[in-house]
């Protein structure tokens, strides 16, 4: 293979490496079914991957729709502990820890740009064995605006010490997409179930999966995206 100006690989978690979108859905579904309450999904759909400019509340919407105010605090302990109980039974998604090791065998660096919480995230990777994995993880905690603003990525870059040409982004949802894109970095969009319906055209390229796209195959289209 040609030398590449590629140094990094950078992940988005929920979605991405791990399938979290539709438990973390239904969680909140069965909330609003028990309030007898229908959760809107178009509204859903604008929090995916980061809800910086979204005015979408689950537990404000709630509220507003009920009349009155909710135990926050029981509801969210309970919603969460229904989440977890569903994602920590899922499986990396396919392609992912092949890029892993093909990254490693290449000398390219690997982060994690994530709009979710470091309580969330960083348990997640070590229960999947690969907290290792990677050179950098930044998560809403590290930053004050989270996706679709690139805060995330930039942070990333710059503790990976590279420049937005230098990277590529692995994302699932639109605003994880103009996170990366608003960052002057190479998307590469895998849509999951709960995201393909979406609008995510503006990717630099769409793949159904990883497990069908090899890494030095990407890293060419990288390479003639920045020649």
């Amino acid at each position: 293979m040609k030398k590449t100006s590629l140094k990094a690989l950078i992940f988005d978690f929920d979605g991405l490496i791990l399938d979290t979108e539709m438990p973390d859905f239904i969680s909140w579904q069965e909330v609003y079914d028990q309030h007898g309450i229908e959760l809107p999904r178009d509204q859903w759909d604008t929090i995916l991957g980061g809800n910086a400019n979204s005015d979408f509340d689950p537990f404000n919407y709630l509220e507003g729709q009920l009349g009155h105010a909710v135990d926050r605090e029981a509801i969210q302990e309970a919603r969460h502990a229904r989440e977890l109980e569903t994602v920590l039974q899922l499986p990396i998604l396919p392609g992912v820890e092949e890029y892993f090791r093909e990254a490693h065998r290449m000398g390219l660096k690997l982060g994690v740009g994530s709009s979710s919480e470091s309580s969330w995230v960083l348990p997640l990777l070590e229960h999947l064995g690969i907290s290792g994995e990677f050179d950098c993880v930044v998560t809403a905690d590290d930053v004050s605006k989270t996706k679709p603003d690139p805060e995330i990525f930039n942070l990333v870059l710059a503790r990976l010490g590279i420049t937005a040409a230098e990277g590529v982004v692995f994302e699932d949802s639109p605003n994880g997409i103009t996170a990366a894109k608003t960052a002057g970095i190479f998307c590469v969009c895998v849509p999951n179930e709960f995201t393909a319906h979406l609008n995510i055209d503006h990717a630099d390229l769409i793949v159904n999966s990883l497990a069908e796209f090899p890494l030095e195959a990407l890293m060419e289209r990288v390479d003639q995206n920045h020649p």
